[in-house]
């Protein structure tokens, strides 16, 4: 573990809470403990920022964005290259600090960073295409256009499952369009956040640049900090629905504006003639895959009644075979939950899908043996979709549905209040196009014959209802970023009205 925080320069980790002009700032409060969630032993701590060396932070921020938001979008996209290259330099070492910190297996942590490396790419190529449109105008003499300016500081605010690749769809696009970022880690993570700040300070250093990147770690204090600084004209958030409402709200009283990435409860529907070999294999990833704890994690599978039983046995021989255990070790597939509260509610959710009809099928047990953050993950068949099965449980449980029309399916995949992730497996091009229609699934993200979780960085990530409606990453999300200005040009020696109005000669 030692070399691992050396090899990415987080020896002093004791001393830094904020980055910003003048490098690491120091605070005397009580130092955030990061805990190895395989064995609940301290890994290292972290002192929290302040209210003052947040300020301090955002005004470095804010100073920055005055020169960098004139820095020619190309230039802006060099910086961001180098990042994509740091961060390729860093590949090993820091998906293993991912996996050490938050649990997921190592395959899973270097996938995390390679993702970063990935949104580099994609932002580089984008700092040569922030593109508005030209429109014709009715008055003679005129040309109108659209134009895009960088909006300002903004606050990222990350959840722990995700310790790296959130902050780099945020930051990596943000960057090429000229705002600068101050982002505020999970306080269950900080170590992960330490070290890519240490190496995007060493990219900012070899640019000639500051302040383009902040960090501010932090517990609640500092969230709060953020939604309510009107220094921050966006906010983008992502965790738990009922944070992300408070934090909706909170900024839109100010006028701000939010990227919000909050609960899903994805589901996929497997038709009666559906390849159960592919399906079987996409759900044992979706929902076993980080432990049940991706926002795109698989919770519910509504399967045709003709298939049901079958799909059902599959799904358990393969659950029986996941090797769990330390997410380093090679061969693991499912790592530990993230805290003892998560294995709690875990628990629970089981106690009370039993209460309301469910069958554990297979699973439902703590492997306090192994470590005291580790469940079997559970496979549950329910009667309905019950109240438990509409809420999400941030935990490694599947729960088995069945329908016997494609209308039903449809209307048991949307009745739940999330709406981010889904996915169908079908042989029939009628079956799968009417689940990818206006009427079909009312999820940002729908795919047919491949699972909820693992979305590539090109296509905007995000979804519906208390999912929260933002998107980052790729496709148009830059505009996110970015505030819009239409420009009109009179190059004629008259000044007609628009609408043909007549005010006087």
């Amino acid at each position: 573990m030692k070399s691992l925080l050396e090899k990415l320069q987080i020896q002093s980790v004791n001393n830094g809470v904020c980055s910003g002009k003048d490098g690491w700032l120091t605070t005397d409060v009580a130092p955030i403990v990061s805990l190895n969630p395989t064995t609940g032993e301290p890994i290292a701590s972290v002192r929290p920022s302040t209210t003052t060396t947040y300020n301090q932070t955002v005004q470095t921020a804010q100073e920055a964005f005055q020169s960098w938001c004139n820095t020619p979008a190309p230039q802006r996209g060099h910086l961001v290259r180098d990042l994509g290259n740091a961060l390729r330099d860093n590949l090993e070492p820091l998906g293993e600090l991912v996996s050490l910190e938050m649990g997921k297996i190592r395959a899973e942590g270097i996938g995390e960073v390679q993702e970063m490396i990935d949104i580099c790419d994609f932002a580089v190529g984008l700092s040569r295409q922030l593109y508005g449109l030209t429109m014709h105008s009715e008055r003679p003499g005129h040309r109108m256009y659209e134009q895009w300016h960088p909006l300002g500081p903004i606050g990222v605010i990350t959840a722990f499952n995700f310790p790296a690749a959130v902050w780099a769809w945020n930051a990596a696009i943000a960057a090429v369009c000229g705002d600068t970022v101050v982002w505020k880690p999970s306080e269950l993570v900080p170590l992960t956040a330490v070290a890519i700040q240490h190496i995007a300070n060493q990219v900012m250093a070899d640019h000639g640049v500051s302040g383009v990147f902040s960090l501010a770690v932090g517990d609640r204090a500092v969230g709060e900090l953020m939604t309510n600084d009107s220094r921050l004209p966006l906010v983008s958030f992502t965790g738990s629905i009922r944070t992300g409402r408070i934090v909706a709200e909170t900024v839109a009283r100010r006028f701000g504006r939010t990227i919000l990435e909050l609960g899903g409860n994805n589901a996929i529907i497997v038709a009666a003639d559906a390849d159960l070999d592919l399906a079987t294999r996409a759900i044992l990833f979706g929902a076993v895959g980080t432990a049940g704890q991706r926002c795109t994690s698989t919770r519910r599978i509504i399967a045709h009644q003709s298939i049901a039983a079958e799909l059902t046995n599959r799904l358990a021989n393969a659950y029986q075979q996941v090797n769990i255990g330390d997410p380093l070790a090679e061969g693991t597939l499912m790592g530990p939950l993230s805290t003892r509260t998560a294995v709690s509610a875990m628990q629970r959710a089981l106690k009370q899908a039993q209460k309301e009809g469910g069958e554990i099928v297979v699973g439902g047990n703590t492997l306090p043996n192994v470590g005291p953050q580790f469940v079997e993950p559970t496979i549950v068949k329910m009667p309905g979709q019950t109240d438990i099965v509409r809420e999400e449980t941030f935990a490694p449980i599947l729960y088995i549905l069945k329908y016997e029309t494609i209308e039903e399916a449809l209307q048991i995949h949307n009745g739940v209040p999330q709406g981010l992730s889904s996915a169908i497996f079908t042989d029939s091009i009628r079956t799968a196009e009417a689940f990818l229609s206006a009427g079909g699934s009312d999820c940002g993200i729908a795919n047919v014959n491949i699972g909820t979780s693992g979305a590539e960085i090109g296509g905007a990530f995000g979804g519906e209802k208390e999912t929260g409606g933002g998107r980052e990453s790729g496709s148009d999300a830059w505009k996110g970023y970015m505030r819009r200005q239409t420009n009109t040009i009179n190059w004629s020696k008259d000044l007609p009205l628009a609408q043909g109005i007549s005010f006087g000669d």
